[in-house]
């Protein structure tokens, strides 16, 4: 078979989310892809090296779905729709948040997309600094959430069993912690819910900020 980059990358996305990330190796890739290991040497020197092409991919493929359903001139809708469809994205791999997660990008296909959307906040009257802190708050905490979210739904729908709401809340005394035993249905069972609310936090300190 003869290989390229994006075979290899693309077939590795899809080992990832047959073993996930603990267990993909280029060793497995390379009999994945029915070659020898030092052919891919070739293309990736490091697991590393390979990841942050894949990580790449995920976040070039979330490009298209960044921006609002119907852009207009309020820019907290193209804030959201920056963090949801990465979010989107990133949730419709195994261990996608933790792909991205501190990779490096590989070409600047993805920058072009945040590009159009900082303009949007500039033209809004956000400076240079508060549109760029704003992104990459939002960007940062999102690859957070997502790794968090994919802790407990490793796939959608299957639950880790380290995350059980009711063994959790068995562990902790009612009389101490009356806070915590309420945590676990907002932590580990409404992600869409708690990410909205969570972006909309950062967004409102985004605007008193910018007003000041």
């Amino acid at each position: 078979m003869k290989v390229n980059r994006e075979l290899i990358v693309r077939t590795a996305l899809q080992l990832l989310d047959d073993i996930g990330l603990e267990e993909l190796t280029l060793r497995k890739l390379a009999a994945r892809l029915g070659i020898q290991a030092p052919t891919l040497y070739w293309h990736f020197s490091s697991k590393q090296a390979l990841i942050d092409d894949m990580a790449t991919t995920i976040l070039v493929e979330a490009s298209g779905d960044l921006a609002p359903a119907r852009p207009g001139d309020d820019w907290t809708a193209w804030v959201m729709a920056f963090g949801q469809g990465i979010r989107r994205r990133l949730l419709q791999y195994r261990d996608g948040g933790r792909v991205v997660a501190g990779s490096r990008l590989t070409n600047a296909l993805f920058h072009e997309a945040a590009e159009r959307i900082g303009a949007q906040l500039l033209e809004a009257g956000l400076s240079h600094r508060q549109a760029i802190v704003l992104m990459s708050t939002v960007y940062t905490f999102t690859i957070g959430f997502v790794v968090e979210e994919q802790a407990v739904f490793p796939r959608p729908g299957e639950r880790s069993p380290a995350y059980d709401i009711a063994q959790r809340n068995q562990a902790l005394d009612a009389g101490k912690f009356p806070l915590m035993r309420k945590a676990g249905p907002v932590l580990f069972d409404q992600f869409d819910r708690r990410y909205r609310e969570s972006v909309k936090l950062v967004i409102e300190g985004a605007r008193a900020s910018a007003s000041r």
